[in-house]
């Protein structure tokens, strides 16, 4: 038998993490993996212009994003402004009447309010022509970003680790990531305390795991240090939020599933504005009827969601190699977690359209891990009005009559991917280590938990349990959809197991006595203040 610290240093050396120096540093409570702010290109340049400005008692106005990465970077860049000046604004766009980015109506009112300095946080960088008219009409602009810069990128000083030339060493940074980036360099220049840069550690935290970015590096020094400030209660507004959602401890699986999707849920189905006043605001009657609020947006986000799931797979043919559907009713602002999860259940890239007016169709993309559906769109760019995106995710905006064209060119590509390899779209379960059911033990759980936290490029790890026999099935909850049972070797040896949601299915694998394999994680279990160590299964082979 393995030991728990053998499994667990095997794992990390799969994953490249090999000399004994980095394993330690990635085990650590207290990380140090972390960078010099002004490696960043035009670091130096942006700080100079921000602190200028605020001395001169001019006019700042950050703009930001609709989702928690935005709505995390203006809370971030709000603390140190604060430090500077009073004179300061920030401005998110709405996702319905403006959508992401930068835009020319609302640069136009900014600049009516007085603004003299406009600063973005998580957009901008190919925002070109937006950039020059702010420019003409009297504004300077500072824009910090973490999205590719592909083709033309914005005229001013832009803050971004992907832009060309920049020798930043970690590129993985999410908006907020950037933001905190900004902060550390402004109390270096002005000599604040280290207390200032801590304050944000938590918004920090929020924002990198809420936007899916990579999870090892200094994000995963930054989430770290920010989970621990989050669990110690130092944001009155947050903490209220955690006990308002019944969270006990959080984790970056919590933030994921949790904290993020209650303030995203206030840009999806309202205004994300509601979601910036509850951080920013000192009032604690404010704080608990936007607590209210977005506990409230989170659940009709929910029910429209569901709703709009069932409609959208009634429309599902199972024929369609990239599946398009054009829908008239779908709330915009859950259209792409609605994509989302039509792509786990079909494994197939999915693309949903709705009407805009005028002749328009808004549309939203997912795609499966093999195909690079921003690339594929990027070919066929000249169907659209709009059009953006990264491997995993698009958008865009296109005439109607053009829906008929990409549903073609859109099956073509995916005929040519077939065709260099045929099997490029099964689900391909993988596993990183072999475990025995006496394996499966308290201090393995333990040990694996200090791989905290969990998220891209940082997974829970999943096992192998081969040829074992279930027995003691147990069905449960209503529609008797999960199932608990042993896990038992040749030698007798057995591990607690648990299945959920796929019990039905699983039945017969469940219940036939035949020997299976098992895919899935460990995990501690507390019941009547005693642990336990159980597999929490993800297939049954």
């Amino acid at each position: 038998m393995k030991t728990a610290r053998e499994i667990t240093e095997r794992i990390l050396r799969e994953r490249g993490i090999v000399s004994q120096e980095d394993i330690s540093e990635f085990l650590s409570d207290r990380p140090q993996r972390t960078y010099d702010p002004f490696l960043l290109l035009n670091m130096e340049a942006g700080v100079d212009l921000l602190l200028s400005e605020a001395e001169a008692g001019h006019r700042i106005c950050i703009y930001g994003d609709y989702d928690a990465d935005g709505v995390t970077s203006i809370c971030v860049l709000s603390r140190i402004l604060s430090m500077l000046t009073d004179n300061f604004t920030y401005y998110i766009p709405s996702r319905f009447d403006e959508g992401y980015g930068l835009n020319m109506d609302a640069i136009a009112e900014i600049r009516r309010a007085g603004t003299d300095l406009l600063v973005t946080v998580d957009c901008g960088s190919v925002s070109y022509d937006e950039v020059e008219y702010a420019k003409a009409l009297g504004m300077k602009v500072i824009v910090t970003d973490h999205h590719n810069v592909e083709d033309v990128k914005a005229d001013c000083i832009l803050i971004n680790p992907k832009q060309p030339g920049c020798g930043y060493p970690f590129k993985e940074l999410a908006g907020c990531g950037v933001a905190f980036k900004m902060v550390q360099a402004i109390c270096r220049r002005k000599g604040f305390p280290k207390s200032v840069i801590n304050d944000v550690l938590d918004m920090t935290a929020i924002g990198t795991v809420g936007d899916i970015v990579s999870l090892i590096d200094e994000n995963r020094t930054i989430v770290k240090y920010g989970l621990d400030r989050i669990n110690k209660g130092r944001r009155k507004s947050l903490k209220m939020l955690t006990e308002a959602i019944s969270l006990k401890t959080v984790t970056s699986e919590s933030i994921a599933f949790g904290i993020a999707p209650h303030i995203n849920a206030a840009g999806r189905m309202a205004s994300a504005r509601e979601a910036a006043e509850l951080f920013l605001s000192d009032d604690s009657c404010l704080m608990e009827e936007r607590v209210k609020r977005l506990v409230a947006l989170n659940s009709k986000r929910k029910k429209a969601q569901e709703e709009a799931y069932s409609r959208c797979m009634e429309m599902v043919t199972g024929d369609e190699r990239f599946i398009v559907l054009r829908t008239e009713d779908i709330h915009e602002g859950i259209a792409g977690i609605v994509a989302g999860k039509i792509k786990d259940t079909e494994n197939r890239p999915v693309i949903i359209v709705t009407p805009s007016g005028e002749g328009c169709l808004k549309g939203t993309g997912r795609s499966i891990e093999n195909v690079d559906i921003f690339a594929l769109l990027k070919k066929h760019d000249e169907l659209f009005l709009r059009f953006g995106g990264h491997r995993s995710a698009c958008g865009f905006l296109m005439k109607e009559e053009n829906l008929p064209q990409l549903r073609r060119v859109l099956d073509e590509e995916i005929r040519l991917l077939e065709e260099a390899d045929p099997y490029f779209m099964e689900r391909d379960i993988s596993w990183e280590a072999e475990l025995a059911p006496a394996e499966v033990t308290v201090e393995l759980a333990r040990e694996l938990e200090r791989l905290q936290p969990f998220g891209k490029d940082n997974p829970r790890p999943l096992f192998m349990m081969d040829g074992v026999i279930l027995q003691q099935v147990r069905f449960m909850g209503e529609g008797e959809t999960h199932a608990a049972f042993k896990a038992v070797d040749a030698d007798g040896r057995m591990a607690e197991c648990i299945l959920f949601r796929k019990a039905q299915e699983e039945k017969e694998a469940l219940t036939s006595g035949r020997s299976v394999d098992l895919v899935g994680t460990v995990s501690l279990k507390e019941w009547m203040g005693r642990e336990s160590a159980q597999f929490i299964v993800e297939e049954i082979m």
